[in-house]
């Protein structure tokens, strides 16, 4: 009898071990196997202790779901979830039931993880060190995985795409909410046709669309060395099948992409005990499908403070909605065309040519002989809207022109299009558009500068009787440089300055040309105002930088002249070196060192390079920047004042040092003068007050604009970009924050707990210092130089800056500025 109760407690306490070994850490396993149970107080753990399975409980939420996580991240570590739509109490457990599923128990409710129809039960489930939880039989042989039941994170070795052939659809839905796991309203997926691009859907309706796959960089844009020292992908494609897939070249990193509640598809490394944000998409509200309505344009540049616009010969549809900043109602015709009218000797319509656009989509194209006969395509056909022509392409719009985007002059991606538009309106713009190209003209004729350029004209010519110039391709850049930064005696020196001007290399177009292999498009670096910018190669391997004035810029010559002039004089390790020009025939062309990094606002305004913007780098742009001014303003040969300092004129070497640029707009001073002009020139946004309202300038205007500058630097926003923000720029914002004494939530989110709190304080007062409403408040640049290097100083209280009701007082101005050619800078000002 004593034997049989000692048996009997042996096999009862056998059996409770067994049943609940995995409550217990030091028995954790990775697998689940018959018999055994998964309650809401127990985990299983991979075998590399990456991740692992368990009961997951929301924030503010009684309710628990089956997850996998990960294992030693606290902070967004659900990367999968098995009963998203039914959510369970702590009393649930998961368990492999006799019929060999995976199910999860629920009082008497049963949940099917798995619904298979198995011969053999005997099967396991093991949680891997990939995330993926697999069921095996036996022969370990896989009969069930999670990588093909995604929820709303792509991981490495998981697969976004379809196979028909065997019925997967592997799609990615997001969370109801931050704390909800439970499905939402978006979708990412591959899309079926031709071009495979991924969408992100909101319900049925496309909110997001990626590039084509063999356009790689649409597809997934990464900061420069990411892609090719992190990320592996293999894109599959078959007449049934394709997918997109991708690892992890470094197995210590921990990276993933996820679609949120919002709808974004962000991807995030884990890196200093955080999630580091890499990417996003979409990154800008014209990227969001139909994010202004049909029948407008889309700007992200924002240079009027709003995204949207209607096109030419359209206005809101709803004017409420669209002052309340409501766009999707889109825009409607002023104005019926002919083909809506049955009224005879009605005028016929015509076409408007807009430049350098995202063309709509749901084009239908055809090939053509010509841009006449493709034009005339579109003027027959009473439904189309619009076309555009490419090389014998005819692109045809008909109805409402959806995701019509305007691009900003830098990027050269752009296509012409041409919008159909009624008679009354074509006249209208016509007529606005001649005036205004009238008065441009009448107002940038260069009659300030025939004498500089007289002296300009003259050397050059000089070296151009001696020959065509020197061959750029052999051309040393180390050795110019290192003579151009020898010091001359400043006797010397101060004669040459009152004589004459500095000797600047002349370079022949042939060899400019070569260097540039012909001025490709695959060298092309960018575009500006006043023409593109392109990358050449010399003989040694040395690289420079070419700016190709256009031929069609009026404002050219003067701004070459100036630029070269005024570069060649001033040495300064945070300036950009000129190395030379070219001029023959119509060419203009200036040649400088390049410049790898490219310019700053690449890395402030792209959400994918702020990862490359640590504090200590930012720190060191900040100052960089501060001493190029401080050189131009007190101690160059000359007293320079830049007027058109933003973050895009300052290029960062391969070691992120800053250097400022494109000094077409400088102007020389003597002392502390001012100056005024009717000619208002710089970027909206970075001008001082009295600068766009009066055209006054001085020294402090510059300030003005680093400090806008350094705010941007702060907190990675532009200072027109606040569309999620109560403040109408980012001074506002800023100043808000400063008067609620929050001016750290001004900071830039990656740099959380990554900055000096003491150093960013001390910068963001120094920066509204310089943004102060009248000129004579703000400080020199000497006094900014100061105040950031001087941890010990103690800085004035700033006041209330320019520009807090910058809207109202532009709209209440007697001057109104023009935005120019390249909708980056403001080039003249005309009364009203």
């Amino acid at each position: 009898m004593v034997f049989s109760e000692t048996r009997f407690l042996y096999t009862f306490m056998l059996l409770m071990f067994s049943s609940h070994v995995l409550k217990y850490p030091e028995a954790a396993t990775d697998t689940i196997t018959p018999g055994h149970h998964l309650n809401s107080s127990a985990t299983i753990v991979s075998a590399g202790e990456m991740f692992e399975l368990g009961f997951y409980q929301p924030t503010n939420s009684m309710n628990y779901y089956m997850a996998i996580m990960y294992k030693n991240i606290q902070e967004d570590r659900v990367v999968w979830i098995a009963n998203r739509d039914y959510s369970v109490t702590p009393s649930a457990f998961l368990y492999i039931g006799d019929d060999g599923n995976l199910a999860i128990r629920h009082g008497s409710i049963i949940y099917m993880v798995t619904d298979l129809k198995l011969t053999n039960s005997n099967v396991s489930a093991t949680l891997l060190d990939s995330g993926n939880l697999v069921l095996r039989d036996e022969n370990s042989s896989v009969l069930w995985q999670s990588f093909d039941f995604p929820s709303h994170t792509f991981l490495p070795g998981m697969k976004l795409g379809y196979d028909s052939r065997i019925g997967k659809n592997w799609s990615y839905i997001s969370w109801r909410s931050s704390n909800d796991p439970s499905p939402g309203n978006f979708t990412l997926q591959l899309d079926p046709g031709p071009e495979k691009q991924i969408v992100i859907l909101n319900g049925d309706e496309i909110f997001w669309r990626s590039g084509a796959w063999g356009d790689e960089g649409n597809l997934f844009e990464f900061p420069p060395g990411i892609r090719m020292d992190m990320y592996n992908f293999n894109f599959v494609s078959g007449s049934d099948t394709a997918y997109l897939t991708y690892q992890l070249y470094r197995k210590d990193l921990i990276s993933r992409f996820m679609l949120d509640a919002t709808g974004r598809l962000t991807q995030v490394l884990w890196s200093d005990k955080e999630w580091s944000l890499l990417n996003i998409q979409p990154g800008q509200p014209c990227d969001v499908s139909k994010y202004c309505g049909a029948n407008s344009s889309c700007s992200n540049s924002n240079l009027s403070l709003s995204f949207c616009s209607c096109l030419p010969g359209f206005e809101p549809s709803s004017a409420e909605l669209w002052n309340k900043g409501d766009f999707k109602e889109g825009c409607s015709r002023k104005n019926y065309l002919k083909c809506d009218m049955e009224r005879p000797g009605t005028a016929e319509d015509g076409f408007l040519e807009l430049s350098n656009v995202k063309l709509p989509r749901n084009q239908q194209t055809r090939v053509v002989q010509s841009f006449r006969e493709c034009r005339s395509a579109c003027s027959s056909d009473c439904s189309c809207s619009g076309f555009s022509y490419t090389n014998r392409n005819c692109s045809i719009w008909r109805g409402d022109l959806i995701n019509l985007q305007q691009l900003p002059a830098d990027d050269i991606s752009g296509e012409n299009f041409y919008l159909k538009l009624a008679a009354a309106d074509l006249g209208t713009h016509k007529s606005k558009s001649n005036i205004r190209r009238t008065i441009i003209v009448s107002v940038t004729v260069p009659i300030t500068t025939i004498f500089g350029s007289a002296l300009f004209i003259w050397q050059v010519k000089k070296k151009r009787d001696k020959g065509k110039g020197q061959d750029l391709l052999t051309f040393d850049v180390t050795m110019s440089l290192a003579v151009r930064t020898e010091n001359k005696p400043s006797k010397r020196r101060r004669q040459a300055e009152h004589e004459k001007e500095v000797e600047i290399p002349l370079f022949s177009f042939s060899s400019v040309s070569t260097a540039t292999d012909n001025f490709s498009f695959s060298n092309k670096l960018g575009e500006g105002g006043f023409g593109p910018v392109y990358k050449g190669k010399l003989l040694k391997g040395d690289e420079v930088a070419v700016k190709r004035l256009s031929r069609k810029s009026g404002q050219g010559w003067d701004e070459l002249k100036n630029e070269a002039m005024l570069i060649a004089k001033l040495q300064h390790k945070n300036l950009v070196k000129l190395l030379g020009c070219c001029i023959e025939g119509d060419e203009k062309i200036l040649i400088y060192e390049y410049l790898p990094n490219k310019s700053l606002d690449r890395f402030l305004f792209v959400t994918i390079a702020i990862f490359l913007l640590p504090w200590q780098t930012r720190v060191r742009i900040i100052e960089g920047i501060a001493q190029g001014l401080l050189y131009l303003h007190q101690y160059s040969r000359v007293q320079i004042i830049h007027r058109d300092l933003k973050a895009s004129n300052i290029l960062l070497d391969e070691d992120m040092n800053p250097k400022i640029s494109d000094f077409g707009m400088a102007r020389i001073l003597r002392g502390s003068e001012q100056r005024a002009t009717d000619r208002i020139v710089g970027t909206y946004g970075y001008m001082a007050p009295e600068y766009a309202l009066e055209g006054v300038f001085s020294v402090k205007s510059d300030v003005f604009s680093f400090g806008v500058l350094l705010l941007e630097i702060l907190s990675g926003i532009k200072n027109t970009g606040l569309y999620l923000s109560n403040s109408l720029n980012l001074i506002g914002y800023a100043w808000d924050l400063w008067t609620s004494n929050r001016p750290l939530e001004l900071m830039n989110t990656d740099l959380q707990h990554k900055y000096c709190p003491n150093a960013a304080t001390r910068y963001i007062n120094t920066a509204l210092l310089c943004v102060e409403e009248r000129a004579a408040d703000r400080p020199t640049m000497l006094d900014v130089v100061m105040m950031l290097n001087n941890e010990l100083a103690i800085l004035p209280s700033p006041v209330q800056p320019a520009f807090l009701n910058a809207r109202s007082r532009l709209d209440s101005s007697q001057r109104i500025p023009e935005i120019s050619h390249n909708k980056l800078t403001i080039s003249v000002v005309v009364p009203r």
